[in-house]
C-alpha cells in the first residue's frame, strides 16, 4: 500500500503556495494581526479556510456548479465582496489617519470573532476561490496528476513541472488544509515580531492592506458590472 506522506507533503506545499500570496485575504489577515494581536490574525485566517471548508463541501454537493452557471448570481456575489472591501479598506484606512486612536477596546476576544467574519464573508464572494474550488479543488479527490505550483498566483508559469503528484488520495486534502493552516499561524506570527522590532510597522501594514482592499474592490466591482451589462 502506497505510503500517503508523499501526498499529504504536498498538499501542505499547495496549500502554503495558495495561501502566501498578496492578495484581499492576506491583507485582512495583516490589518488585524498588527492592530489587535496574533490571536486575532490567525482566527481572521480561520475565518478564510472555513469559506475554503464550505466551498469543498459545495463543490461535491454541486452547488459551486450551480453559481457558476447562473451569471446574474455570481456577479451579485462579486459585488458584495467588492463593496465590502472598500467599507473594510476604509476602516484600515481610518485606523492610519486617526493615529491608530480607533482601535477597538472591546476585548481581544470580540475582535477576533469580528476578523473571523470579515474574512468569512469576503472569502465567500471571492470568485478566485469559487473558480478554484469549481476547477481545481474539486478534482483533488478525482484520480489523476495535479501540477500543484503551477497554479501559485503570480509566479505559476514559473513553477510548472516542479511538483507533479498523483490525486485521488484524502492525504492531499489534509495537506492542502494544514498548508493553510500553518500560514495563517505564521503569517501573524512573523508580523507581530516584525512589529516589536519596527516602531512605524502598524501604520505601513494598515496602510497597505488598505490599498489592497481598495484595489480587489473595485475590481470585483468592474467585474460585477460588466457581468451584469
Amino acid at each position: 500500500m502506497p505510503s500517503p506522506l508523499p501526498s499529504l507533503a504536498a498538499g501542505i506545499v499547495f496549500g502554503l503556495a495558495l495561501a502566501a500570496p498578496p492578495g484581499p485575504m492576506n491583507a485582512v489577515i495583516a490589518e488585524e494581526s498588527v492592530n489587535n494581536g496574533w490571536f486575532a490574525g490567525a482566527r481572521t485566517g480561520l475565518g478564510a479556510m472555513t469559506a475554503d471548508a464550505v466551498f469543498f463541501v459545495c463543490s461535491l454537493l454541486g452547488v459551486v456548479t450551480f453559481v457558476e452557471r447562473f451569471p446574474t448570481i455570481r456577479a451579485a456575489m462579486v459585488g458584495v465582496g467588492g463593496l465590502l472591501m472598500l467599507y473594510f479598506s476604509y476602516g484600515a484606512a481610518s485606523e492610519v489617519t486617526d493615529g491608530m486612536e480607533s482601535v477597538p477596546t472591546d476585548g481581544a476576544a470580540s475582535r477576533a470573532a469580528t476578523g473571523f467574519r470579515k474574512a468569512f464573508v469576503l472569502a465567500l464572494t471571492n470568485p478566485y476561490q469559487i473558480l478554484f474550488w469549481l476547477t481545481i479543488g474539486v478534482g483533488l479527490l478525482e484520480p489523476g496528476r495535479l501540477d500543484v505550483l503551477s497554479y501559485t498566483p503570480y509566479v505559476g508559469a514559473d513553477l510548472a513541472g516542479l511538483l507533479v503528484v498523483r490525486t485521488g488520495s484524502p492525504a492531499l486534502i489534509v495537506g492542502f488544509f494544514l498548508g493553510i493552516g500553518l500560514w495563517i499561524t505564521g503569517f501573524p506570527a512573523a508580523l507581530r515580531a516584525a512589529q516589536r522590532r519596527v516602531a512605524s510597522f502598524t501604520p505601513i501594514v494598515a496602510g497597505g492592506s488598505a490599498l489592497v482592499l481598495a484595489g480587489f474592490g473595485v475590481v470585483f466591482l468592474v467585474d460585477a458590472v460588466r457581468t451584469l451589462l
